[in-house]
């Protein structure tokens, strides 16, 4: 295939029914972005019917932009081998490549006509009409549907050139006072890129103006636009083209950065606050796995939302007082409040576990806890024991406040569950828990879920609907601790085409 795309956009899409659509719709935004309105009816078709013979597993449509022609790849890994088909339009060329354990399906489109021209005619329909308002109608959709930082430049660029200028260069700024860097630079011409980096270095573009002003560079003249959003300077758009810029060429760059910069800010706002819920999340977590004599145990933690918020759901696995403690909980709701909540129990069970409360009085103990933050309070299921191991397995002692039941699978493939419901936490001042006492020979696995599992649904059914969740576990005979959680997590996802809405956490123990 064709080497060195000067552009290039991407995008995961999910399997399901969604997924063609979803695969037409980034294409016309790409399209868009491009500027390249005469093939997008043929590119979408290209890339809805590639994606409509691998959408039964995930996959990435990958578009790349070569001056002459555009390609659009669909990758799938571990595909299985099927007989591909050809697009039903006219294009360049098509085919199928290899690269390590992914498939590419991919097809070329040739561009008609050249850059300047695409520039000129959409310059002059702009003159005569109100074509100008499309445009930015789409630029807006496209900035918009990014929450990735380092996406924006690069999109800002797509979207200008060729229709306002001949190249364009992107400079951001970490702080109000920092130095200006070069984030992204596209030219219409590839093979000018290089020397235009060369020579935008050499002059040394540092700080960023508040007005936008033209000025004239090597060949060309050049719009230095602002990008100011809530008052914060973010970085400096320069737009290049070899004649004079026209007023309402002037006027769309600045409503364009505008509308950049506020996409800017959105996005590096969303990073931050992403980057402190993964930090929360983690620390949340236990902070090892630790080895445990005779069990062999397998994890899955997932929280919902696009960002990874935090979630209500835990788990953990340490050593107290001569044994080892487990516990898996799931608090009403995500985000900090649950999270809160989370930590609240986690240390909690950490501490009075190591001063030598049993799993009973630990959660007694807990309960009150929860209680006594009054109205920041949050309902909590629990399943939380104690492994002590003993010469012909694992001797368990466990309860179950409120929690979805603990299932034990024996190497026969019989299933049965082993908890007694109790009251959930944060409810009842006055309740008394009591646990329940098991064994666990060689080769006997314990699974404990969060409704994130249990509760799945798809089309009115729930994933534990008639035993749903006990028939899954005995399909795990054999399987080792992490291969069993997997196989749990697995089967959740594919219970339902969309993603899921509540948090999941999976804990499996075995013994060995």
């Amino acid at each position: 295939m064709t080497a060195s795309p000067h552009a290039l956009l991407a995008a995961t899409f999910a399997p399901g029914e969604s997924a063609v659509p979803a695969a037409r719709r980034f294409t016309h935004e790409v399209m868009t972005a491009w500027a390249i309105v005469p093939v997008m009816a043929d590119a979408e078709q290209v890339a809805g019917e590639l994606a409509a013979q691998v959408a039964d597993e995930p996959f990435e449509v990958i578009w790349k932009h070569f001056g002459y022609a555009v390609q659009v790849e669909l990758r799938q890994r571990l595909a299985p081998q099927v007989d591909p088909k050809g697009p039903s339009v006219e294009v360049e060329e098509w085919g199928i490549t290899f690269s390590g354990d992914s498939r590419v399906h991919w097809a070329r489109l040739t561009l008609p006509g050249s850059v300047e021209n695409v520039a000129a005619e959409w310059a002059e329909e702009s003159a005569r009409g109100p074509h100008w308002l499309g445009f930015l109608a789409d630029a807006s959709d496209l900035l918009a549907g990014t929450l990735d930082p380092d996406m924006v430049p690069a999109i800002i660029a797509q979207i200008v050139v060729p229709r306002l200028s001949s190249w364009c260069a992107v400079y951001t700024t970490d702080s109000i006072v920092g130095p200006l860097r070069l984030a992204y630079l596209w030219h219409a011409d590839e093979a000018r890129i290089d020397r235009l980096r060369e020579d935008l270095t050499a002059i040394g573009i540092h700080e960023a103006g508040t007005r936008t002003a033209a000025m004239h560079f090597a060949d060309s003249q050049v719009l230095a636009v602002p990008l100011t959003a809530r008052g914060r300077q973010l970085g400096m758009m320069f737009l290049g083209r070899a004649d004079r810029f026209a007023d309402e060429v002037v006027q769309f760059a600045e409503d364009i950065g505008r509308r950049a910069a506020l996409a800017m800010d959105n996005a590096r706002l969303y990073a931050q606050q992403a980057a402190a819920n993964r930090a929360l999340q983690r620390s949340l977590l236990p902070p090892n796995e630790p080895e445990v004599p005779g069990l062999d145990y397998g994890v899955v933690y997932e929280p919902a939302g696009e960002a990874n918020e935090v979630g209500g759901d835990f788990y953990d696995l340490f050593a107290a007082d001569g044994t080892w403690r487990f516990a898996i909980g799931d608090v009403c709701g995500t985000g900090p409040e649950a999270a809160a909540v989370t930590g609240l129990a986690r240390h909690t069970l950490r501490l009075l576990a190591r001063e030598g409360y049993g799993v009973a009085a630990v959660l007694g103990r807990l309960n009150q806890a929860i209680l006594e933050e009054g109205e920041r309070a949050r309902f909590l299921t629990l399943l939380h024991g104690d492994i002590t191991p003993v010469s012909d397995g694992l001797e368990v002692r466990l309860v179950s406040a409120g929690h979805p039941e603990a299932l034990r699978l024996k190497p026969s493939g019989v299933v049965e569950a082993v908890t007694t419901p109790q009251s959930l936490l944060g409810v009842f001042p006055e309740v008394v828990f009591e646990a329940d006492t098991l064994h666990l020979d060689h080769g006997d696995v314990l699974l404990a879920v969060t409704d994130g599992v249990t509760e799945r649904r798809s089309s009115g059914r729930l994933l534990d609907d008639g035993g749903g969740l006990a028939k899954l576990l005995a399909e795990c005979v054999g399987l080792s601790a992490r291969a069993v959680a997997e196989r749990i997590r697995r089967a959740a996802e594919d219970f339902a085409p969309e993603p899921s809405a509540d948090d999941l956490a999976i804990l499996v123990l075995r013994a060995r």
